[in-house]
């Protein structure tokens, strides 16, 4: 079963790399771009019927630092 997470930062938490990346598409000429956040994907292949529950147990204890981060669990 495949399972995507992807992880975000959290509204209001600082986005260095997201500034840097802003930075650049300014750089090479790109207008119109306001803001820019950077997240991550994890690409999960999982056992048929692993629980959900599991699944979010995985992002809250490894994949994502619930303090400054959200994640949102997607299943194909």
């Amino acid at each position: 079963m495949k399972t995507r997470v992807v992880v975000t930062l959290k509204p209001g938490v600082l986005d260095p790399q997201g500034k840097a990346v802003h930075h650049a598409l300014t750089g090479l000429g790109f207008g119109g771009v306001n803001d820019v956040r950077v997240g991550k994907i994890v690409e999960l292949d999982l056992a048929d019927g692993t629980e959900p529950a599991a699944i979010e147990d995985m992002c809250r204890k490894l994949l994502a630092n619930t303090v400054i981060e959200n994640f949102r669990i997607e299943q194909a």
